[in-house]
């Protein structure tokens, strides 16, 4: 951290905390693969530290995942006095999108979710309208993704979580058909294409950081960015869902060799894959206006920011160089900006960005077991 910039440690979340317990859990989860043996079936190993874990059903795959949205609940209720919306429609997607997000990563097409809405008291549900928008927030990503809504749980938590907010998360089921559109561990390889895929803001990784930033600064969530908007209005785009276009990418005849979710960690999430490989980018995206103002009232370095926040780029595909235009088109076509944005190298691992003159190693990321 630079002098005077202000970190996600300063915002209450340190990852170096965080991981070691994530990874403690990946030693014990490991432990208990073997327990699938009675049922018939077994998980695939090369799964665990990836973004979604898989099991060999025999003629297909099955993947799941459980993800939380987090505290962009928070700016959400901030935002409601000077607007006048609940912006639950957006948190909805935002908190499938995290879910959605992690499990095509592997290869997956999302099947079916689960909601779990956790309130701090049973009043927050009294307020139709946040409950209608969240409920149809829900339905309308389901739809988006062509996903089934399986049902979930709404408990009143009171003492665990604060009064007058809730804690949104989301499970999702997925399913792995062909079982050659598995995207893990054996098919990335020195020579493949990196393609970009166009985020659409903060989405809901470095919220925190974000809440900081306006508790800090006289005009809050009130401040204009460079495209006249609200600081806190953009901070409340939902979270692109990513899934449409995995789609159309295996719709086109492309199968990715491996797929990063760019969430916590920001572009180091880029280097997740198990082997050793240099990562280098020759093209970085655009910057949302709202990222740009974050890194600049944060006074952060471009590696402090490309470590933390996407900056632009919410997911990364790796493909044959063959199948790179191909890939963007595909991507284009759903309705998502995309670029042939880099390279993967022969090297120690670590993520090159060369427009900006940044370097990260495999020190600065530590996700698996």
């Amino acid at each position: 951290m630079t002098n005077n910039s202000v970190d996600y440690t300063a915002a209450g979340v340190d990852y170096s905390k965080i991981d070691p317990l994530k990874i403690d859990a990946q030693r014990a989860a490991k432990a208990t693969g073997g327990n699938l043996a009675h049922t018939g079936f077994q998980e695939i190993a090369a799964s665990r530290g990836e973004s979604a874990y898989v099991v060999d059903m025999g003629d297909f795959l099955l993947a799941s995942i459980t993800e939380c949205l987090g505290t962009k609940v928070l700016i959400a209720d901030a935002m409601r006095p000077i607007t006048g919306k609940t912006y639950f429609d957006s948190l909805a997607q935002d908190t499938l999108a995290m879910a959605i997000n992690d499990i095509i990563t592997v290869g997956a097409t999302p099947m079916s979710v689960q909601a779990y809405w956790a309130a701090g008291s049973s009043d927050w549900f009294d307020d139709k309208e946040r409950a209608h928008d969240l409920v149809q927030g829900w339905k309308a990503a389901c739809d988006r993704c062509q996903v089934s809504w399986g049902g979930g749980e709404t408990p009143s938590l009171v003492g665990v979580v604060n009064p007058g907010t809730i804690d949104l998360a989301a499970s999702c089921i997925g399913i792995v058909r062909p079982r050659e559109r598995l995207t893990i561990a054996d098919k990335l390889a020195v020579g493949d294409v990196i393609v970009l895929l166009a985020s659409s803001g903060i989405h809901a990784n470095g919220v925190s950081l974000a809440r900081k930033i306006a508790a800090d600064t006289p005009a809050g969530y009130s401040a204009k960015l460079s495209d006249g908007r609200l600081y806190g209005d953009a901070l409340l785009d939902p979270t692109v869902l990513y899934s449409p276009v995995t789609e159309a990418v295996f719709a086109a005849g492309v199968i990715p060799h491996y797929c990063a979710n760019i969430t916590g960690h920001g572009w180091r999430k880029i280097m997740r894959h198990p082997v050793a490989f240099t990562y280098r980018f020759h093209t970085i995206a655009p910057v949302p206006p709202v990222l740009a103002y974050l890194q600049r009232a944060a006074r952060m370095t471009d590696a402090e920011a490309y470590g933390t926040f996407n900056m632009g780029a919410g997911f990364a595909l790796f493909v044959d160089a063959k199948d790179a235009e191909k890939t963007v088109a595909a991507a284009q076509n759903a309705g998502v900006a995309a670029w042939v944005a880099g390279k993967v190298d022969a090297g120690p691992k670590s993520v090159v960005i060369e427009p900006i003159g940044v370097t990260y190693t495999d020190a600065d990321m530590h996700l698996r077991a």
